[in-house]
């Protein structure tokens, strides 16, 4: 009985020393978490993550203006496709996860099973864009900065009063820009 009296009486009020290891060892494992969730997330922001599961559109990208260019600026799949704040991050890595169990599953796991989802996969990323106004295009493309005289004239027109009223955003017209468009034949809507 006295032996169960002395471990609660310890309990209850632990060294200063006790205390001190606890809160150290908390600190280091939060530490060690966070370290560890910074680079997986990097890590599933590389473009050679991507392309282990989305060769086929990693390889396209590379023919187009946002691989290479007169600047030298080039943007990886992240860029687009991942927003940039912290917790927009979050949700959307939580939302691609479908994918990472998709391709685990097999239903994207070869070239041929990929082109067959490729329009539904577009759709999907096109509707997220249109729901987000294109936030990720915004991220590098900004429209108050935009030079409508070194546009042509029908570019100038759109940018001036359909995306300035908020009536479109940039992936209305734009689907194409970075990737081949996938066959919509059948895809509701096309």
């Amino acid at each position: 009985m006295n032996l169960l009296k002395a471990f609660w009486a310890r309990l209850i009020k632990p060294s200063n020393a006790a205390v001190g290891i606890v809160l150290f060892m908390g600190f280091m494992g939060g530490l060690i978490f966070w370290g560890a969730f910074n680079t997986g997330m990097e890590a599933t922001n590389s473009e050679e993550f991507c392309s282990s599961c989305h060769a086929p559109i990693v390889a396209e990208i590379r023919e187009t203006i946002h691989y290479s260019n007169r600047s030298g600026v080039r943007a990886i799949c992240s860029d687009c496709h991942v927003p940039h704040e912290w917790t927009d991050k979050i949700v959307r890595k939580v939302q691609a996860s479908k994918e990472l169990v998709a391709f685990a599953m097999g239903t994207i796991n070869t070239p041929e099973k990929f082109k067959a989802r490729r329009a539904h996969l577009a759709e999907r990323e096109w509707v997220r864009f249109k729901n987000n106004d294109s936030l990720e295009c915004r991220n590098c493309h900004q429209f108050e900065y935009m030079d409508f005289s070194e546009q042509s004239n029908r570019s100038a027109k759109q940018h001036s009063t359909a995306l300035a009223s908020g009536e479109k955003t940039c992936v209305d017209c734009h689907k194409g820009v970075a990737h081949k468009l996938p066959d919509m034949h059948g895809v509701e809507g096309w």
